[in-house]
């Protein structure tokens, strides 16, 4: 009797946790079964909701019951609309989190990298360079090509080596060097204006101060361009800015000048003292240095200031070197000054009391 009690109890049990979970089960196919949302509530691309998995098993028949029939006790799997509704919730926030923040326009990206890195380079433009720097090396260049030897320069010469080393290292080379052979051009053209209206007795003089007033600005030019004369002169165009700036007095003075200035040299040659030997000497170097060919129009004349010009001395010519240095004594004693044996005499004479005066001073000291 008992025995039949425990059954009927133990049977009324499982039969009632059967019917429990098989309703659990239907409510859960059921909410699977319901009608999806319309298709332009689905955003795009659709995303599969977690536990979609399930959602690929097939359907399960409401008749069959039990853990062994149906799939495994446990709690319901989530409702698919409950998470597409929330994914869709969540990509309308990012949207119009998107939409609040305006776009950046490629202008305005633009113009920002642009003045950042003008800022951060320090980009000199060439509006820059022919208002701002060129002025300063313009200022600076007229002044050491018209000053005199000995004269005091107020320009610094560290800033402008710094602006000439600014334009190289910003690509201006070529407009600064194009702008400094143009500016020294200016200049020696209106010099050989102001030599072709000299008298004759003031020609020689005057070409004799352009000459060395040139030739000294070049000893500061130079070095004050080196930066532009090393990376852009000497690797781009071969050759080395000094050389080009004698070359530039040669051409726009010198040429010009030099069949008018040999005839007053060889006058003033002739003529003992004319012209002082300092600036022979300057004006007949000077001429070889732009040109070594102009020696041939006047070799005598070059020889007596330059080395190794005339070819050497044969015995044969002894007699014509022995009439020169004799013309030039008898030349010398008819402007005033005195013969040989006068100065030999005087000299005798000097050495005679330089001598007795020693002997003095010795004997004074050897009395004391």
């Amino acid at each position: 009797m008992e025995e039949s009690m425990e059954e009927e109890e133990g049977g009324s049990y499982e039969a009632m946790m059967d019917d429990q979970n098989h309703n659990n089960w239907e409510a859960a196919v059921d909410g699977f079964r319901q009608p999806p949302p319309p298709p332009s509530s689905i955003p795009a691309p659709a995303r599969e909701p977690p536990g979609g998995q399930l959602l690929a098993v097939p359907a399960v028949s409401a008749d069959r019951k039990g853990p062994k029939e149906g799939l495994p006790l446990g709690p319901p799997p989530p409702e698919a609309n409950g998470v597409i509704m929330m994914v869709k919730s969540c990509d309308a926030a990012a949207a119009a989190a998107a939409k609040a923040v305006p776009a950046p326009t490629p202008s305005s990206t633009i113009n920002i990298n642009t003045s950042t890195s003008k800022f951060l380079m320090n980009v000199i433009t060439i509006e820059d360079y022919k208002s701002t720097y060129w002025p300063k090396l313009d200022g600076a260049i007229d002044q050491l090509l018209t000053q005199s030897p000995g004269d005091y320069i107020p320009i610094s010469y560290e800033q402008i080596y710094s602006c000439v080393y600014k334009c190289v290292c910003q690509q201006h080379s070529e407009q600064m060097y194009s702008d400094l052979i143009k500016k020294i051009t200016n200049h020696l053209e209106r010099v050989s204006k102001e030599l072709q209206a000299s008298p004759p007795d003031l020609y020689i003089e005057r070409f004799n101060i352009a000459l060395g007033q040139y030739m000294g600005a070049l000893q500061s030019i130079v070095p004050l361009f080196i930066y532009m004369n090393k990376f852009y002169i000497e690797t781009k165009l071969n050759r080395d800015l000094k050389d080009d700036l004698i070359k530039l007095f040669t051409e726009h003075v010198a040429e010009k000048h030099i069949y008018s200035l040999m005839p007053l040299l060889l006058e003033a040659q002739s003529t003992p003292f004319q012209v002082t030997p300092s600036t022979m000497a300057n004006i007949v170097k000077g001429l070889y240095t732009l040109r070594p060919e102009w020696v041939q129009m006047a070799p005598t004349l070059f020889s007596k200031f330059i080395p190794n010009i005339l070819p050497p001395a044969v015995e044969s010519e002894l007699s014509e070197y022995a009439a020169q240095d004799q013309k030039l004594q008898r030349e010398l004693m008819q402007n005033g000054f005195m013969s040989p044996q006068s100065d030999q005499s005087r000299k005798r004479a000097g050495d005679e009391l330089a001598y007795n005066n020693s002997s003095a001073c010795a004997s004074s000291r050897g009395y004391r």
